[in-house]
């Protein structure tokens, strides 16, 4: 009897449904990683000549910074630093509909990583030394990133604020009640 109760309140508990924060911090970290993990492809392809490893070369120590090992240790944490970025973008952006505020916002972000952070990278040369492939690939990536990110979290700013469909049946129900 008692484990026929404990499985019925089982299922009747409902899961909370996660908030706008907890959503944008995985749309930051997914994003993150997706993104540098396809620049980490074009750099293997010789699309371009900047690895995601870069972010380690200045801070870390030790030759495993330079192969396999630093470039995916470097896509987990472009991953948690993308969190920021898309927390930034939660909170000065999110309610702007379309793609193209995540694109500007991506456009930016390649611009402030690329020229304002350049000298904490020294192993990046800067954008007028890097070859024209390297500029137009990682723009595009840096573009992408705030597409889906934006997009992303724009679109679960209207899905949280749609008034829910089930409001105006229960209202119906009472009133004919």
């Amino acid at each position: 009897m008692m484990a026929e109760q404990k499985e019925k309140l089982e299922q009747e508990k409902t899961e909370r449904p996660m908030t706008l924060m907890q959503k944008t911090i995985i749309i930051g970290f997914v994003g993150g990683v997706f993104w540098s993990l396809i620049g980490y492809l074009a750099y293997f392809f010789h699309f371009s000549e900047i690895s995601p490893n870069m972010i380690l070369i200045p801070w870390v120590a030790g030759g495993w910074k330079y192969g396999k090992a630093g470039n995916y240790a470097a896509i987990v944490l472009i991953g948690l630093i993308s969190i920021a970025a898309a927390l930034l973008y939660y909170a000065l952006l999110r309610n702007i509909r379309g793609m193209w505020a995540g694109g500007l916002y991506g456009a930016a972000l390649w611009a402030v990583v690329f020229y304002l952070f350049n000298p904490l990278f020294p192993n990046v040369h800067p954008v007028a030394d890097l070859e024209a492939n390297t500029i137009i690939t990682t723009l595009c990536l840096y573009i992408l990133y705030g597409v889906f990110v934006g997009y992303s979290i724009s679109f679960e700013t209207q899905e949280m604020n749609r008034p829910s469909p089930n409001v105006g049946k229960e209202a119906a129900r009472e009133g004919s009640g």
